[in-house]
């Protein structure tokens, strides 16, 4: 007799599971980014449900935790919830994600929510707080580049990106942010008489070189540090740009829209167990993708 999907454990999974993660995007008409993988599967904490056909995986969902800062009471966000077409609407992501929201205790969640997911979310509990937009294209450099300076990033600057990141997020993120000098192709900084005053990351995709994160204290500062990690990539023709904005930066999504990057998806930001998201959105531009927030 067939094993009923409700009965099969869920799992921790290891790097071991990186090809069979990369599979179940595919399968799901997303790319594979196993450069990716490879970070959540080491930083963030996976689920995962073996497929009853003994080969791959039928469901999967990561669950990536910062820790407390000040008042806050630390975040964890809830990305990369994938399920087998083959075992699509048959309860696994409701599975998958009340058991991630069950590890979490009482840590405050956070997720990007498509559209076919956010009336799961919104039955579990989640409220949604903005959104994003993801553009992609070939980036076209102004005429007259942003007047902040930049420049690559030493490893000096790291406990000073690790206090920024901090200080805007709410939450600390050592764990991950530490991890983006082997990650990235390139991490550069913003500074001006006052020191760092934001910073960026660019890293590869088989389809796409992706900025993000992207933290900065002004719009002008977040263009400075797009133009750099573009030019930082060498001379053309390379792969197209990716990044995802909040849509409350009006100013900047338009500003790269007239440089090259046209939408392709929009996301809704969702929040469980606090009203809204800790630190300040307003110097908050891109996230280092939308599994980790």
């Amino acid at each position: 007799m067939p094993t009923s999907l409700s009965v099969l454990p869920i799992r921790r999974l290891t790097l071991d599971d990186l090809v069979s993660c990369a599979d179940l995007a595919e399968d799901r008409g997303w790319a594979r980014e196993e450069h990716r993988w490879g970070l959540l599967l080491t930083a963030s904490t996976g689920y995962g449900i073996d497929a009853p056909e003994g080969k791959g995986l039928a469901a999967v969902c990561v669950i990536t935790s910062y820790g407390s800062s000040g008042a806050a009471r630390g975040l964890a966000a809830i990305g990369m919830m994938l399920v087998a077409g083959r075992h699509a609407r048959q309860g696994l992501g409701r599975r998958l994600m009340t058991h991630a929201m069950r590890e979490a205790g009482g840590t405050p969640l956070m997720l990007h929510a498509t559209q076919y997911g956010r009336p799961l979310y919104q039955q579990l509990g989640f409220t949604a707080v903005t959104e994003t937009e993801t553009v992609l294209g070939h980036f076209r450099s102004p005429e007259t580049a942003p007047s902040v300076m930049t420049r690559p990033a030493a490893a000096g600057d790291l406990p000073t990106i690790v206090r920024l990141d901090t200080g805007i997020f709410g939450v600390d993120r050592t764990h991950m942010i530490a991890r983006l000098p082997a990650f990235a192709d390139r991490l550069g900084v913003a500074e001006d008489s006052s020191g760092l005053i934001g910073y960026g990351a660019v890293w590869p995709t088989q389809e796409a070189h992706v900025i993000g994160p992207l933290v900065a204290d002004n719009t002008e500062t977040a263009k400075a540090l797009i133009c750099s990690l573009v030019a930082s990539l060498g001379p053309g023709p390379h792969r197209p740009v990716r990044t995802v904005i909040d849509v409350r930066h009006e100013e900047l999504l338009g500003w790269v829209k007239e440089h090259g990057l046209a939408p392709t998806t929009r996301t809704t930001t969702m929040v469980h167990g606090i009203p809204d998201l800790p630190g300040d959105w307003t110097r908050r531009f891109a996230p280092l993708n939308l599994a980790t927030g």
